[in-house]
């Protein structure tokens, strides 16, 4: 078994460093947010009613992944969100959530937005898969 690296004193390759790994933290005493993970889809008529495009309910037919997190008695300016391909990464003053996200998803084109009333951060990230060009065109 051979290693194959720039630097021989390494013990492990880049590669082999899962992403979002340098974002954790055991030692940070912020207490994790209440968060819920749900999926949408756009559908229109045919879809609804005629289903000629062959989406069905599950997952795999879902464009976006949509997340609510719970952050009573936060302020919009406190909050730092830091999106990867893989991970999503927020923190406060008084919460911290790294969050591996089931889909890799495209960091550049998501929405986020703070709804003050209800002190909810929602967070909307377009899934990014390999074949989506042939299931959704």
């Amino acid at each position: 078994f051979q290693v194959k690296s720039e630097n021989k004193k390494t013990i492990w390759n880049t590669e082999e460093v899962p992403e979002g790994s340098e974002f954790d933290d055991t030692w940070d005493p912020r207490e994790k947010p209440e968060y819920e993970i749900s999926f949408k889809q756009h559908v229109g008529t045919e879809d609804v009613f005629f289903g000629m495009t062959g989406k069905d309910p599950s997952t795999a037919c879902c464009e976006d992944i949509v997340i609510k997190i719970k952050l009573p008695e936060t302020k919009y300016s406190d909050i730092t969100l830091d999106i990867q391909d893989k991970v999503l990464d927020l923190r406060t003053p008084k919460k911290k959530l790294l969050l591996h996200l089931p889909y890799p998803v495209n960091s550049k084109e998501g929405k986020a937005r703070f709804l003050s009333e209800e002190e909810i951060l929602e967070v909307t990230l377009r899934v990014s898969r390999k074949f989506d060009f042939i299931n959704f065109s």
